[in-house]
């Protein structure tokens, strides 16, 4: 397989069923919601930037973001089906995102498996993150 059979282009929206399929068969499904298809279906169609992977019509590997396409754009997923790693799909799907916004900067949290994966794309490891996953945790200033 060569990576000239494969065909990368923005799509507008995509089909939660083919979505969760191309989660499953890459990695990201165990950190994904792929049970919960009305969530996944509101993860789509609230992502302003997707970019897909296609061998003869399959979807093999996929970029989710959301975007300004001014400023900040936040990479949400990459996935790419197992079968098909190691062939440049993925660096190449995380620069067709980049190019849809080329003024923006490309931001991504890596998941555990994945941390040294980006840097052999050329990206940056940026350690100035932050992450609130419940509001509970937000420390409030109480103004009694």
């Amino acid at each position: 397989m060569s990576l000239s059979e494969v065909v990368f282009q923005r799509e507008l929206t995509l089909n939660a069923d083919e979505f969760i399929d191309v989660l499953k068969r890459s990695t990201l499904a165990q950190r994904r919601p792929v049970d919960d298809a009305e969530r996944i279906q509101n993860m789509l169609q609230n992502a302003n930037l997707i970019v897909t992977a296609r061998i003869n019509g399959k979807l093999v590997g996929v970029s989710r973001a959301l975007t300004d396409f001014a400023f900040c754009t936040y990479l949400s997923d990459l996935a790419v089906d197992e079968a098909y790693q190691k062939m440049g799909i993925g660096v190449r799907l995380i620069a067709e995102t980049k190019k849809q916004s080329p003024k923006a900067k490309l931001i991504l949290l890596a998941a555990p498996a994945a941390v040294n994966y980006y840097p052999k794309t050329g990206m940056t490891n940026f350690t100035q993150c932050f992450l609130l996953d419940n509001i509970d945790d937000l420390k409030l200033k109480n103004n009694d």
